[in-house]
């Protein structure tokens, strides 16, 4: 292994960064203007059973060091992105992927998950309970622990490949959470997901979102975030994705001294579709200047 090199649930990484799903689509479009096979990985949009249209227009709201969406998971479904996403993104993308699955019932999830797991470039299943952004699934499903543990067993009874939950930070315990999907076997755990966020336009005094109320991401929530992948860390013991405000490699090492085993940048792509790549360069450099060797030995480091 490498300097920058990690371990994720037995697959090895050439370096902790990964694009988060629903910010780098299918992969094709950024290998247009970088080699992205320079990514550890990365979890592609995020597949539903059926085709989805999303949420109706607008959909984005600007905010301060961050941005509000509410796209309410739109994709082609999981047979169109399987027979014609997946062969596109084979083309570009020559490492394990991971699959990004959201569902609006358990048996939605593990359909979905069902079908990903039989294709040779999925890594990984990303299983997203966290979706502040639909109704009648996603973050319903996140939110108490009984339900997120019967998604985890019905998804492990057809799978083979490593499951990682994707939990939301509305809770108030999020650690109660983690456990409860560990305990029905998740082999790994990525957090957080947006918080829930609104504006509204002060001409027309309602809402600028259509859907109303939206996830907000960007550099205000890195504290949270980071807060947050501490205490799961510390409360499980598979390995935790940190997700939530990076934007640079000082924030991808502090995330992995909180006990992030790998890192998912997020919005930062939508500003700079060149963020990741960025991050990836700044590694060893930011690395030298706090001493530090390899990133495999600084998981949950913090002294």
């Amino acid at each position: 292994m490498g300097r920058l090199s990690v371990d994720l649930c037995g697959i090895e990484l050439d370096n902790p960064v990964i694009p988060a799903s629903g910010t780098f689509g299918y992969g094709y479009e950024f290998a247009e203007i970088y080699d992205i096979n320079c990514l550890g990985t990365f979890s592609f949009k995020g597949t539903t059973r059926e085709p989805r249209f999303g949420n109706p227009t607008p959909r984005i709201a600007e905010c301060t060091a961050g941005l509000i969406n509410a796209i309410g998971l739109q994709n082609p479904g999981v047979d169109k992105v399987i027979a014609e996403e997946l062969p596109k993104m084979a083309k570009v993308f020559h490492k394990k992927v991971m699959a990004n699955v959201s569902g609006f019932s358990v048996e939605d999830y593990a359909y979905t998950c069902e079908k990903l797991d039989k294709i040779d470039q999925v890594g990984w299943l990303e299983v997203n309970i966290s979706c502040p952004n639909v109704h009648g699934g996603g973050m319903t499903f996140g939110t108490d622990p009984k339900a997120a543990a019967s998604v985890v067993g019905a998804v492990k009874k057809v799978t083979t490949k490593p499951v990682i939950i994707k939990l939301t930070p509305n809770v108030t315990d999020i650690t109660a959470i983690a456990r409860a999907c560990e305990a029905e076997g998740a082999d790994g755990i990525s957090l957080i997901n947006t918080l829930l966020g609104m504006r509204i336009d002060l001409k027309t005094r309602r809402p600028v979102i259509a859907n109303v109320m939206g996830g907000f991401s960007g550099p205000a929530v890195f504290p949270v975030a980071l807060r947050m992948v501490y205490q799961v860390a510390k409360a499980v013991k598979v390995p935790v994705i940190g997700i939530g405000g990076v934007s640079t490699a000082e924030d991808v090492i502090e995330m992995m001294l909180a006990g992030a085993t790998a890192v998912e940048v997020g919005a930062a792509n939508l500003v700079d579709p060149m963020a990741c790549k960025n991050i990836i360069d700044d590694l060893p450099k930011v690395m030298d200047k706090y001493r530090i060797e390899t990133l495999k030995d600084i998981i949950g480091g913090m002294r």
